[in-house]
């Protein structure tokens, strides 16, 4: 793992970076940087825009933060493992969680979709995007996960890459080792979409639609029943365990020169 800068505040900026560009605060950046952090012109905080890299940035302004004044980077720009976060909508504060730990284990892309027993049909795309940007300057993270618009289950089926593996975590599975499969599934994996159902379980008719799927790895997450957003962060522990970033040699492993 690199060497991060944890001591150093840092925000996301939708603006082109590079030494010497000034950005323009937006009003509740502003606020935090001033009001709450307690910051003042001089001081100086790490920006990503999930495109240039990271950068050190001096604050300038009167009587407020009100600019930034990029001078070094101090990360170039990475990229996150192929896997897709897929997963059927929670209410409000857990889907929140289930956003930021799944952007904190590395997803490149999160697509909800509506299932039988979802039990939410609406769901706010800006908030999840919100809870993305938060995650990504908690956590040293300088790639941004997609956000996708919610779709129902079988148009998501019907319209993913049929070479990609899809780790489908189903409580009724037959418990078994999960880490020795997704290992065995290593050489039919381009992508990883890892897809978690809803707290009711999926119908019988889409778990028969999903063990259809031409690349299809079904796995059970231990021998208890886990809530959703567990299951979330479980379910992107093994993933990226046995296939992603994390032994660095994995199909979804970014490359170096990435």
């Amino acid at each position: 793992m690199p060497e991060l800068d944890f001591c150093s505040p840092r925000l996301f900026v939708d603006a082109p970076l590079g030494a010497g560009a000034t950005v323009s605060l937006e009003r509740d950046q502003s606020n935090y940087l001033g009001n709450v952090l307690r910051l003042a012109a001089g001081d100086t905080v790490l920006v990503f825009n999930g495109r240039d890299g990271e950068w050190r940035a001096e604050i300038s302004g009167r009587k407020r933060a009100d600019t930034l004044t990029i001078t070094a980077q101090t990360r170039p720009q990475d990229r996150l493992p192929d896997v897709t976060y897929v997963f059927a909508p929670l209410k409000h504060a857990r889907l929140d969680y289930m956003v930021q730990k799944a952007v904190e284990m590395g997803a490149a892309r999160l697509v909800p979709v509506l299932t039988r027993f979802t039990q939410v049909s609406r769901v706010n795309s800006e908030r999840m995007r919100a809870n993305v940007v938060e995650a990504a300057e908690q956590c040293g993270i300088i790639s941004l996960a997609e956000v996708a618009d919610p779709l129902p289950l079988e148009r998501f089926l019907a319209g993913r890459d049929p070479a990609r593996l899809l780790v489908f975590c189903d409580e009724a599975a037959e418990v078994a080792n999960p880490v020795q499969a997704l290992q065995a599934a290593t050489a039919a994996s381009g992508g990883i979409d890892v897809l978690i159902g809803p707290e009711g379980g999926f119908a019988e008719e889409e778990r028969a639609l999903l063990l259809r799927q031409p690349t299809v790895l079904r796995i059970a997450l231990g021998p208890r029943i886990l809530r959703a957003d567990t299951a979330a962060v479980a379910a992107l522990a093994l993933v990226q365990a046995a296939l992603g970033d994390w032994g660095g040699n994995g199909p979804c492993t970014p490359s170096p020169s990435s």
